[in-house]
């Protein structure tokens, strides 16, 4: 690709990552540009990049679906050179079956997927809260990371031990969400006790404080956590500066056993007969722990729950990707539950992919949701944001159903858009700028 340009008027047009046509360019760098976009990439994804705490308690299946997504949707070490930071610390591709398609259209080399960081966090015992356990390693892991998914266990085994004795996904949910509650609650009344002679000497910003913290203290003494709390956009400004576990969005992934996934994600078994239980009717108690969780989630955290079967995850490790598919195929379903989960902790954090594509690759972008067309085109490269021109857009399934570029610009489908517009998931872009 040659050395960094340094020009004052360059137009770039992008239909894939860096793969550019230069006009007018005069080359004058000695830095190398791999080295550089290497570079780029590095820094914006470390400073940047949000992860994922995959919470739970002992034996519910935690360590083994890290340890297997962090296998099978590994991050190539080519894309992300620095992926590999810590052992408890993943880099997960988010499955997107567009970019087969854009690729395809395109007659790319190669794909490239977004990602994003799963955290595996120490395990949690009933007393976390005041250091039983790994309670402090645990709450200290929990703080860092941007969102929590909570492992819920909905399978019976005889030869893995729980912890309480019995499988009971809402008495589990619940010992958690208690010590996060009782952790906050701690932290905000010392914050509040703090603040009181600041609040006496008539600190506006003190007051403010304090009247967010009165909403949140007898919230969270309820047992609620602090995400479902009736803050107004102003408040929740402020109440982010406590740093609140229970602040956190959290989406709960129920693991069952590889010969309960069909009946689980199916929901077979929530209208049978409890008599079915008695009998043994494993899927029949996996429906129901799973419809329980799902009930729980939505009326306690206003979020979903994913059914997940960590135990078939981490038997696709050592399988090439086509015998994957068939042994999916073979049990009747299309995946794990795992591709699910990924898009859906993507989602929670309020991510949002846009795509590029042309011969060199296809790839996925990352962006915030409601991020404008300079915020995306500095995705890439900070000179793209800062030199932006305009972008030209057109969407995935517009694209796909006209099956061309030129054939969506005679449709009328394949726009310029300006710096004020707000990019959507599925965009397929092409940004010009000028530095």
């Amino acid at each position: 690709m040659g050395n960094l340009p340094t020009a004052s008027s360059l137009n770039i047009h992008i239909h894939s990552h860096f793969a550019v046509s230069l006009r007018g360019v005069r080359e004058s760098s000695s830095v190398s540009a791999s080295w550089a976009i290497a570079t780029v990439i590095d820094r914006r994804y470390r400073e940047g990049m949000l992860s994922a705490g995959i919470v739970g308690l002992p034996n519910v299946g935690k360590s083994t679906l890290f340890n297997a997504v962090t296998r099978t949707h590994k991050a190539p070490a080519e894309n992300y050179p620095f992926c590999t930071i810590d052992p408890n610390v993943g880099m997960v591709t988010v499955p997107d079956t567009r970019l087969e398609v854009l690729a395809k259209l395109s007659h790319s080399q190669k794909i490239v997927p977004t990602a994003i960081e799963f955290v595996d966090i120490a395990g949690l015992v009933k007393g976390a809260s005041t250091g039983e356990g790994l309670g402090n390693q645990f709450l200290s892991h929990i703080r860092e990371v941007d969102a929590i998914v909570q492992v819920v266990r909905c399978f019976e085994s005889a030869d893995i031990h729980h912890v309480s004795g019995t499988i009971d996904p809402i008495r589990d949910i619940e010992v958690i969400n208690t010590e996060l509650v009782l952790a906050d609650l701690a932290s905000l009344q010392k914050r509040r006790d703090r603040l009181q002679k600041e609040v006496r000497a008539g600190s506006k910003s003190a007051k403010a404080e304090n009247a967010v913290m009165e909403k949140l203290l007898p919230h969270l003494d309820a047992g609620r956590p602090a995400v479902t709390a009736d803050l107004t956009p102003e408040e929740k400004v402020v109440a982010r500066d406590f740093f609140l576990l229970t602040s956190k969005p959290t989406l709960f992934a129920c693991n069952v056993a590889e010969s309960d996934l069909v009946a689980a994600v199916a929901g077979r078994g929530s209208r049978e007969s409890p008599q079915n239980a008695a009998a043994g009717d494993r899927g029949y108690s996996a429906a129901q722990n799973v419809k329980a969780v799902r009930d729980y989630a939505k009326s306690h955290f206003a979020t979903e729950a994913i059914v997940i079967s960590a135990q078939i995850e981490s038997e696709l490790v050592d399988l090439s990707e086509g015998e994957a598919k068939d042994y999916l195929r073979d049990l009747g379903v299309n995946e794990s539950g795992v591709g699910a989960l990924i898009r859906a902790v993507y989602h929670l954090l309020g991510l949002r992919t846009y795509l590029t594509t042309g011969e060199k690759e296809s790839r996925a972008w990352t962006i915030h949701a409601d991020d404008k067309a300079p915020q995306a085109a500095g995705v890439i490269h900070t000179d793209f944001e800062r030199g932006f021109i305009a972008a030209e857009v057109t969407h995935y399934d517009d694209l796909v159903a006209l099956g061309s570029f030129a054939k969506a610009r005679e449709a009328g489908k394949l726009r310029i858009e300006g710096k004020d517009y707000v990019v959507k998931d599925g965009d397929v872009i092409e940004f010009r700028f000028n530095v």
